[in-house]
């Protein structure tokens, strides 16, 4: 059978939306439950971001993958529910590209990029079916919101310094050393500070994804600027 690019499986790393636990640098601007309600919002639009690219094998690798949450979003937009296994980032992406691998490798993104386009996930799909050995999508932030790789191999992940600045110099690095060629697309930003946050307000990105029912937020919380 034909192989075409939505056959590509995509990854999506999400934490579950608890209070106190995620975008924790939001929290002085929106409070905790308002934090973890916009997280439950990136999640929510990143997975139609997927769906809406026509992909047919989504994973939802969650953490914690029992949350509730996390299991209605899968039943949702129907993807494959997956624990996050244990250790750093890099060992979690190695381990997520080496059971999730199709015949043209797979894609890989977190949930804080709402400006990570359907198109952007097409084209590194197409980009990994031209023998291409990995795609990224730089992050202005000087990471990146999306990785695709035709292989998993350990070395493109081990000893990055998550969080930092240089995680996109660093992944070439790793890159170079394999020997192998990759192509970087379009640089696109996330949602991490409030700067970002006001960013995201005035893009009306996350219009078109309706809020589904998190935890009664108080009426401080700022969600109502979504």
């Amino acid at each position: 059978m034909r192989h075409t690019i939505v056959d590509t499986p995509v990854i999506v790393f999400a934490k579950a939306p608890r209070p106190g636990m995620v975008k924790t640098r939001l929290i002085p601007r929106l409070g905790a439950e308002g934090a973890a309600a916009l997280q439950a919002r990136l999640v929510k639009h990143t997975l139609g971001t997927v769906r809406q690219a026509g992909f047919r094998n989504v994973q939802l690798h969650g953490a914690p993958a029992d949350d509730p949450f996390l299991r209605f979003c899968a039943d949702r937009f129907g993807a494959l529910l997956v624990e996050q296994c244990p250790g750093d980032l890099g060992m979690r992406m190695h381990h997520a590209f080496g059971h999730a691998s199709g015949q043209y490798g797979a894609l890989l993104i977190g949930s804080d990029c709402p400006a990570l386009m359907a198109a952007h996930l097409r084209q590194a799909a197409h980009t990994l079916t031209e023998s291409a050995d990995a795609v990224l999508v730089p992050a202005e932030d000087g990471g990146y919101a999306l990785i695709g790789l035709a292989r998993a191999d350990s070395l493109v992940f081990d000893g990055v310094r998550w969080g930092t600045a240089d995680v996109l110099d660093q992944t070439r690095e790793r890159l170079r050393k394999l020997g192998w060629r990759w192509r970087e697309l379009d640089t696109v930003w996330d949602v991490d500070r409030e700067a970002d946050y006001d960013r995201l307000v005035q893009s009306g990105l996350l219009e078109q994804w309706k809020p589904v029912k998190t935890p009664r937020l108080p009426a401080d919380s700022g969600l109502t600027e979504l």
